[in-house]
C-alpha cells in the first residue's frame, strides 16, 4: 500500500456521519456498504450504483461524494488491475469537471450544516482529503492513456479520458463540453454576436466540419457552411488535447480538434468568428 494514503484522513466507514452526509437522493448512509464491496471485489455495477445514485446527479455533486472519492482513490492506487484504475480515473474525473472550487471557507458551503454539529474541523478534513484525491488521480494520465491506447479501440470511450484528463488540469469547461459531446458526431457552438446556435457536424464524404444554422436532424436539406481549420494550434489548451488524443489514439477526435480550433462564418450572421470560444459559451467560458 502507498504510505502517503496513511495521513490521508479517510471518514471511517462505521461513521454515524455518513448518514448525515447526502447526494442526489437523500442520505449517503448506504455509500460505506458499497465501498466495502469494492474494496472485497471490485465490480463496475457497484461503482457505477454508486456514482450514479449517491455521488453525482445532473452534472452536480454532493457532500457525500467529498467524503467517498478518497476511498475511491485509495483503491485505484491499491488495485493492479489496470482496469480498475482506468473506471476509477473516469469516474472521479467526471466529478471533479462538476466541482466547484471558488470557496473563502477551508470547504464548500454545502457542507455548512454538517460543519454546524460535527465540526469545521471534520469537514476541512473531509474536503482536503478530497483535494488531494483527486491529485493523486491525476497523475495516472500516463499510464491511463497507455492503457487506453493497447486496450480501448472505441474513440468514444477514449473521449471520457480527456475529459478526465481535462477536469484534473481544471478546465473544467472543457470538461463540460466534451462531457456534453462525447460521441463527437456534433457539436454546438454559439455565436457571440447574433447568439444563435451553429451545429457542427463531420461530413459524411471525408469528415469535414461543416457547419449549419439549424440542427440537421430535423433539416436535412440545408446547404453547410465551411468551417476552415486551424493550420497549427495557439492556444495551449488545444496543443494539451491534440498531445493527450495522440496519447490515446483518439484518431477522431485529432480529425476534429482543427476544425474545432478553427474559424467560420455564423450561419445566422454571416459573422466570422471563432469556432472554439462559442463551444465553450454555454459551459462557463
Amino acid at each position: 500500500m502507498n504510505k502517503k494514503w496513511e495521513w490521508f484522513f479517510l471518514l471511517q466507514l462505521t461513521s454515524e456521519l455518513w448518514g448525515k452526509l447526502t447526494g442526489p437522493y437523500g442520505s449517503g448512509e448506504q455509500v460505506p456498504e458499497l465501498l466495502e464491496r469494492l474494496m472485497l471485489d471490485f465490480k463496475k455495477e457497484v461503482l457505477d450504483e454508486l456514482f450514479q445514485e449517491y455521488l453525482y446527479h445532473q452534472n452536480t455533486i454532493y457532500t457525500v461524494t467529498y467524503a467517498a472519492v478518497p476511498y475511491l482513490a485509495k483503491l485505484a492506487f491499491a488495485s493492479k488491475n489496470r482496469e480498475v484504475r482506468h473506471e476509477i480515473y473516469v469516474t472521479c474525473g467526471i466529478i471533479e469537471s462538476c466541482h466547484e472550487t471558488a470557496s473563502p471557507e477551508p470547504y464548500p458551503s454545502d457542507l455548512s450544516t454538517l460543519a454546524a454539529e460535527a465540526g469545521t474541523g471534520v469537514c476541512a478534513e473531509i474536503y482536503q482529503s478530497y483535494l488531494k484525491a483527486i491529485t493523486e488521480l491525476a497523475s495516472l494520465v500516463p499510464e491511463i492513456s497507455s492503457y487506453a491506447k493497447q486496450e480501448i479501440s472505441n474513440d468514444s470511450e477514449k473521449r471520457y479520458i480527456l475529459i478526465a484528463d481535462a477536469a484534473y488540469r481544471e478546465s473544467r469547461n472543457v470538461a463540460n463540453m466534451l462531457l456534453n459531446f462525447t460521441a463527437g458526431d456534433e457539436y454546438v457552438a454559439v455565436c457571440g454576436a447574433c447568439e444563435q446556435e451553429a451545429y457542427l457536424w463531420p461530413s459524411e464524404e471525408d469528415g469535414h466540419m461543416q457547419a449549419f444554422a439549424e440542427d440537421p436532424v430535423f433539416e436535412p436539406l440545408q446547404t453547410p457552411h465551411e468551417i476552415t481549420a486551424a493550420d497549427l494550434f495557439v492556444e495551449e489548451e488545444h496543443k494539451i488535447l491534440a498531445e493527450r488524443a495522440e496519447q490515446l489514439g483518439d484518431s477522431s477526435f485529432l480529425n476534429q480538434l482543427p476544425y474545432l480550433a478553427g474559424e467560420m462564418n455564423c450561419p445566422s450572421c454571416g459573422l466570422r468568428i471563432q469556432v472554439w470560444p462559442g463551444l465553450l459559451s454555454s459551459f462557463g467560458g
